[in-house]
């Protein structure tokens, strides 16, 4: 079996920053992660990827087409269709042994995610490859300090987790960049049922448009469909327990030796003598 976490979300949620994250901090902890660059539009990442799409193609080279005439936006849908078309390159690039780990930094236009086939397609070619994968969608912080914003970005992960169909981790980024009060507001937001939230909104919009709200925000409750995981960037335990729990949602470890740290000639009995 191998792993797989898919970093999906909106752009500018810190997909790169958390990839990076992610892979220092198992290169202190002596884990091997092995990363990938999915975004054919990534100018840069710091971060040592084993796979790069941009190697196969990538947006600039589809905006230099004459022939295609296509913005931003259309080139990043033709690239990854195109990488689609092309996953036998993809499976010969990541080159996966057993118990390999890998962590796939995605692109950040959300319609791959939520109406477009293509990362359905890439997961369901990962699944054949023996992979284990959790789509890890990231939100800005920031972006959910309002209940309402709060509920849309409830259903934009939520959308992302019906199209792809894999287990999911939805997590909070930017932890570190806020105020103590927003800091405050966000663990009140997390700790306080959705429906709760609405109600304590009393804004304009709100209020002309609570039904609807609550209506959302009851089914989001009576379900349990989406939760969020806090993360900040500056504290390595936040970090370790986010890991930990990707970890166990994709079945890491449970098939991997136990090691120990006694030198193999010496009896672990004897260390009282030691």
């Amino acid at each position: 079996m191998k792993y797989a976490q898919l970093v999906m979300g909106p752009a500018g949620s810190g997909k790169s920053t958390y990839c990076s994250v992610m892979h220092n901090h198992c290169l202190s902890t002596g884990r091997t992660l092995r990363m990938v660059n999915l975004d054919p539009a990534c100018e840069v990442f710091n971060y040592p990827a084993v796979v790069d799409v941009r190697d196969l193609i990538s947006v600039n080279d589809v905006q230099e087409d004459e022939e295609l005439i296509l913005g931003p936006n259309g080139a990043l849908v033709f690239c990854m269709e195109y990488l689609v078309q092309n996953l036998d390159w993809l499976h010969d690039e990541l080159d996966e042994g057993e118990d390999d780990y890998f962590v796939i930094d995605c692109p950040g236009q959300i319609e791959l995610y939520s109406h477009l086939p293509v990362m359905r397609q890439i997961v369901d070619a990962l699944k054949s490859w023996d992979f284990n994968v959790c789509s890890v969608f990231l939100i800005d912080t920031n972006f959910v300090l309002e209940a309402e914003k709060f509920i849309s970005g409830a259903l934009t992960a939520l959308s992302a987790m019906v199209a792809i169909e894999t287990p999911a981790i939805n997590v909070l980024t930017k932890m570190d960049l806020l105020s103590e009060r927003n800091k405050q507001l966000v663990d009140e937001f997390l700790e306080t049922d959705t429906r709760s939230i609405v109600d304590q909104d009393e804004t304009v919009w709100n209020a002309k448009h609570r039904r609807l709200t609550r209506t959302i925000a009851q089914v989001l409750e009576d379900y349990s469909i989406v939760k969020f995981v806090p993360l900040n960037c500056e504290d390595e335990e936040s970090i370790d327990q986010l890991l930990l729990t990707i970890d166990t949602t994709i079945q890491y470890g449970e098939d991997l030796e136990v090691k120990d740290h006694y030198p193999e000639e010496l009896d672990p009995e004897q260390l009282d003598h030691v």
